[in-house]
């Protein structure tokens, strides 16, 4: 984060959200020391008004909120914390603490995107998605296809957990294949959206 909140006014907002599913999960507030203890943890620390001390989410139900980013509104007045958490996020033991669901992790293919783009450059002995971009968009889509095949063969095997990691395979290769021709999945989600609403 470039900037600092400020802190002049008094108590900032903090929106809790879900890296992985975007989902929101809940409403918290900082001041300047829970926002600093949050940064040096690495888990979400409140102000609690109620109890008018520094609260760690999860202390008592080991329901804690594991930091992976923290961005700062135009305004430097609201925080939005991106965390991995572990159990619900609600005391009432929900998901969230606006009552919906947080198992919708389709929006978790975004950061894996982000990661893919992460290795486009990188050294071929550093990942197994790097060696694919070394070999070429022909071995990229080569290897598309062959999973398109393997995943119609265990489709008529009737045989879930092989058909599932074969729906895995050709899901990330084609990811790897979008991210080697420079398409966004953006703009892929972007065209069913459109086709949707014909």
């Amino acid at each position: 984060m470039n900037s600092s909140p400020d802190f002049s006014k008094g108590l900032l907002p903090a929106v809790i959200q879900d890296a992985s599913t975007l989902q929101v999960l809940m409403l918290g507030y900082m001041n300047e020391e829970a926002y600093f203890k949050t940064q040096a943890d690495n888990i979400v620390t409140f102000y609690s008004r109620s109890k008018e001390r520094l609260w760690t989410k999860g202390e008592t139900s080991g329901n804690f909120f594991h930091v992976k980013n923290i961005l700062l509104d135009c305004d430097q007045d609201t925080l939005l914390i991106q965390v991995d958490p572990v159990g619900p996020a609600c005391h009432k033991g929900t998901d969230t603490c606006f009552n919906t669901s947080n198992q919708d992790n389709a929006a978790w293919l975004d950061y894996l995107k982000h990661i893919i783009r992460s290795r486009k450059g990188a050294s071929a002995d550093t990942s197994y998605t790097a060696s694919l971009f070394q070999k070429g968009t022909n071995k990229v889509a080569q290897k598309v296809g062959e999973e398109a095949v393997e995943l119609v063969i265990e489709a008529m095997s009737n045989n879930d957990e092989l058909f599932k990691g074969e729906a895995a395979d050709l899901v990330f290769h084609l990811l790897v294949l979008l991210e080697d021709r420079g398409i966004g999945l953006e703009e892929i989600v972007k065209l069913l959206q459109q086709r949707h609403a014909k």
